[in-house]
């Protein structure tokens, strides 16, 4: 008895442990509280499946208490045999009807979903953007915008904005669980989804296919903004100044530092630089554009963006991100050169449109 009662204790406490996990999460980082269409869409499926699966349970449980209840073993009656229904037509039919019905109502909306979220018929009238996923940071690139980021993606709300999605590497996934489904990123074909956001806000992304090792630190943000807003910022990335003096003496040398240790061989500070193809033909660029770095809301998608996080990946990126494509690219540098190439980056911004002015 003892031991039974320990056992029951234990699975209690992982019962109660494992519920409180399961509500653990960041607001803009979970399909529980979707803000956006495709979102939404998911969530519906998720609560179809769960009430029928729940169903399911409950059905089987009182079948199963019943069962029990009902033909027990009891005194005097070591020996009896309830009457048996191998073989009887009828139920045969009906729990073999019943989950093909079950399968049919859960696969009919999820495959409406499927197509639905995928259905680029109009994309040729809305925002399109080249997706490039790379080990371990994604590039965007507006399509007729002469406009490039990395790991920040600036869409409108309440706008459709189609991704047309390739891989330069690995197979990747592109997912802002707050907003959107998933998608397979290949590098053999261009995958197409579109997103949507209903409010202002920073919505955070994932990689969600093993892809490396430093995969789960593969994060960017879909940053949100009014149509407006979203107007302004294009406006501001399409005129960057590219030969605006840096404020400060730091920030000046640590430009010729840039420059002169070949960092622009891998990195772009103009947004109309040389994109990416939406064709396995060409990779794209071999590092993240850094038009608009210091209006970022992190580091290496996942540090705090400040100097001194800056400061510690440009002197070594592999302890942030292991198997990172920059480490070994450059020439050593200098603690001060670092910190003055990193002053110099966290000044390159172009736009009043930030993740801060989206409510980040």
């Amino acid at each position: 008895m003892r031991g039974w009662m320990g056992k029951t204790k234990v699975f209690f406490v992982f019962l109660l442990l494992a519920s409180f996990l399961a509500g653990c999460g960041i607001e803009n980082l979970t399909a529980l509280e979707p803000k956006g269409y495709g979102a939404e869409k998911s969530m519906d499926l998720i609560i179809l499946t769960t009430l029928i699966m729940t169903g399911v349970f409950i059905v089987v449980m009182v079948i199963y208490v019943i069962t029990l209840v009902r033909f027990r073993r009891k005194k005097g009656q070591e020996d009896y045999v309830p009457k048996q229904v191998e073989g009887n037509h009828k139920l045969e039919v009906i729990w073999t009807v019943i989950p093909i019905i079950l399968v049919l109502v859960i696969a009919v909306p999820t495959v409406l979903a499927t197509f639905d979220l995928s259905d680029d018929s109009k994309a040729d009238e809305l925002i399109n953007v080249n997706v490039k996923g790379n080990q371990y940071w994604w590039h965007f690139e507006y399509a007729g915008e002469e406009i490039q980021t990395s790991q920040d993606l600036y869409i409108p709300t309440g706008e459709r904005v189609y991704l047309h999605m390739l891989s330069s590497d690995v197979i990747h996934s592109f997912w802002v669980p707050s907003i959107s489904g998933k998608m397979d990123v290949n590098a053999e074909n261009v995958n197409t989804m579109y997103i949507e956001a209903y409010d202002e806000g920073v919505y955070w992304g994932k990689c969600a296919e093993l892809c490396g090792p430093s995969h789960s630190l593969m994060d960017f943000k879909v940053i949100a903004v009014s149509p407006d807003e979203y107007d302004e910022w294009v406006n501001d990335m399409q005129n960057v100044d590219t030969d605006a003096e840096p404020e400060n003496a730091v920030a000046q040398e640590g430009q010729e530092l840039f420059e002169a240790n070949n960092c622009m061989n891998c990195h772009a500070t103009d947004s109309a630089a040389s994109g990416i193809e939406a064709g396995p033909q060409n990779n794209g660029p071999f590092g993240p554009n850094l038009t608009n770095f210091g209006d970022r809301s992190r580091v290496a998608g996942i540090l705090e963006h400040n100097k001194e996080n800056l400061v510690d990946w440009i002197m070594d990126p592999e302890s942030i991100k292991p198997g990172n494509k920059m480490t070994g690219q450059y020439p050593e540098l200098s603690q001060d050169e670092a910190e003055s190439i990193a002053e110099y980056l966290l000044q390159l911004k172009p736009s009043e449109i930030t993740p801060e002015s989206a409510g980040d």
